[in-house]
C-alpha cells in the first residue's frame, strides 16, 4: 500500500496455475506484464496480455485472470480509486470530479510501461517523498491522456429501482446473512428473476456480489490491523478458511500475505 493520495494498493505476484473467479476491485487495475501472458475476461470478452503489455480494468469492473501459457505469468499492478484519478484530473484542469473510463484491456505503450515499472520500483524500495508523489502524479496523468475517454453511454436499459435496492442493501450489509428469497421479497420480484436481472445489470448473481462487497471489508479491516480470525467472522464468512479460500480466489493472495504486504508497505512509506 502506498500512502500518496490517501492510500494505493499495490501488488507484485507470480502464478503458475491460479484461476482468479470473476470479481471487481473498488479501484482500478493498471497492471504491467513481465514475464508470460495472461488471459482474462473484461467487457464481453477474453484478451490475452503478453510480456510488457499494460493492463487496463476499470473500477467495479467485472474480470477474471488466468495463464495464458503453460508457464504462468508475473506482473505488478496498482489499484486506485476513482476518486484517486479525479483529484489527478481536476489538477491537470479537467471537469471537476471526473474519472476516466479505459476502453482497450490490453494496451502496448513501451514509454508508458518503462515509466510503471519506475514508479512500482521506486513505491517499494524508496521513502523519498517528492519523488513518489511525483511519478504517480506522472503514471496517471499519463494514463489518461494516452488511453483514458469518456465512459460510453449505456445501451441497455439502466438499472430499476427494485435492483438498485437489492445492490444498495449488499452494497451496506454485505456481512449480512440474508436468504435470496429475502432479497427477492425486498425487491418484490421473483427469486429466479431476480438472480437473472441482477447479473444481467452488475455481471455477477447476488451471492457472488456479496462476496465481492465482503473482500473489499476483509481488506479495509485487514489495512486497519484486524486480527484474522476476528476479520472473517465479522465480514460473514463461516471461519478463517472461508475467508481464506475466497479471498485468494479475488486477489491471487491469502488474507495473511496481504497483511503482511500492508505491514511491509508502512515501514517503507
Amino acid at each position: 500500500m502506498a500512502k500518496e493520495l490517501g492510500g494505493i494498493e499495490l501488488l507484485a505476484a507470480s502464478y503458475h496455475q491460479q484461476n482468479f473467479s470473476r470479481h471487481c476491485h473498488e479501484g482500478y487495475t493498471v497492471g504491467v506484464i513481465e514475464t508470460g501472458a495472461q488471459r482474462f475476461y473484461r467487457t464481453g470478452s477474453d484478451h490475452t496480455a503478453p510480456q510488457h503489455s499494460i493492463i487496463l480494468v476499470n473500477a467495479d469492473e467485472v474480470h477474471n485472470g488466468r495463464s495464458a501459457t503453460d508457464f504462468g505469468w508475473s506482473y505488478r499492478a496498482m489499484y486506485p480509486l476513482p476518486q484517486q484519478f479525479a483529484r489527478v484530473h481536476d489538477e491537470l484542469g479537467g471537469k471537476s470530479g471526473d474519472a476516466p473510463y479505459f476502453p482497450e484491456p490490453v494496451v502496448h505503450d513501451k514509454p508508458l510501461a518503462e515509466l510503471l515499472r519506475l514508479t512500482f520500483d521506486t513505491l517499494s524500495s524508496s521513502d523519498n517523498a517528492l519523488l513518489r508523489e511525483s511519478l504517480i502524479y506522472t503514471s496517471l496523468a499519463r494514463l489518461m491522456s494516452r488511453h483514458g475517454a469518456s465512459r460510453p453511454v449505456e445501451k441497455s436499459l439502466r438499472p430499476t429501482a427494485q435492483l438498485a435496492l437489492v445492490k444498495q442493501f449488499l452494497d451496506d450489509m454485505p456481512a449480512a446473512d440474508v436468504s435470496l428469497d429475502a432479497l427477492a421479497k425486498l425487491a418484490g420480484l421473483s427469486p429466479f428473476y431476480l438472480i437473472k436481472q441482477f447479473q444481467r445489470q452488475y455481471g455477477l448473481p447476488p451471492h457472488a456480489y456479496q462476496i465481492q462487497g465482503r473482500i473489499r471489508l476483509a481488506k479495509q479491516m485487514i489495512r486497519q490491523g484486524s486480527k484474522l480470525l476476528e476479520v472473517a467472522l465479522a465480514c460473514g464468512f463461516h471461519d478463517q478458511s472461508h475467508l481464506n479460500r475466497h479471498f485468494k480466489r479475488a486477489m491471487g493472495v491469502t488474507p495473511g500475505q496481504y497483511a503482511r504486504e500492508v505491514e511491509a508497505s508502512r515501514s517503507i512509506g
